[in-house]
């Protein structure tokens, strides 16, 4: 069977029925641009799945910065010899960086992953699953399965919105109710501080 990578518009127009996604918009020139900084900006193409590997990623603290990061980028683009499709923008959003995904398994069906994000991922593999659609009380077990489990409850005065956390791993895991042909999805980061929770970094396969 075929799959396809959807386009970050698909994506977010997917998660955003379920989670809170930062403000965004994809530029390809520097007047288009209507968000203030402190914001994110990203390459968008489909030769660099993990941006952060190709220096495509730039956080822009302070809105004189945004013009020659912009431009840093597509640099970037041309000398990577990237497939450019614009540059996505999105407002910065400060705080812990956890992963949220969804697979396919051909045994169990669509499961359910979490854990720590962003560069942990892979580092420290603290991830713990379960089989989609899941109960807050099994969100609660999730978080409690991670070796990194202080890091919600209170540990060295980071403080983190855990029961908001738990309603958006019980609303991903009800995705593939309505979208049965996701093969894979990633939140990666998802990012939580002790108000919010943004769906950050989108990517979504589905089988064609």
């Amino acid at each position: 069977m075929k799959e396809e990578i959807l386009d970050i518009t698909k994506s977010q127009d997917i998660i955003g029925k379920y989670l809170s996604i930062p403000e965004s918009q994809i530029i390809t020139s520097i007047k288009e641009l209507k968000i203030s900084a402190p914001l994110v900006m990203k390459i968008i193409s489909p030769d660099a799945i993990h941006k952060t590997d190709v220096g495509g990623v730039s956080i822009v603290h302070r809105s004189e910065e945004i013009e020659s990061s912009f431009n840093s980028l597509i640099s970037t683009a041309k000398k990577n010899k990237l497939k450019l499709k614009g540059i996505l923008v999105q407002k910065f959003v400060e705080g812990q960086q956890l992963i949220i995904g969804l697979k396919k398994d051909s045994v169990f069906g669509h499961v359910i992953l979490f854990g720590l994000g962003g560069v942990f991922t892979e580092l420290l593999d603290d991830i713990s699953i379960r089989k989609c659609p899941i109960e807050i009380s099994e969100a609660e077990e999730m978080i409690k399965e991670l070796k990194s489990r202080k890091l919600f409850e209170g540990f060295r005065n980071i403080n983190l919105n855990t029961d908001l956390l738990k309603k958006d791993l019980v609303s991903i895991s009800k995705i593939p109710q309505k979208y049965k042909n996701i093969k894979e999805l990633d939140i990666n980061p998802y990012i939580l501080n002790n108000k919010e929770g943004k769906a950050v970094d989108i990517r979504v396969i589905v089988d064609k």
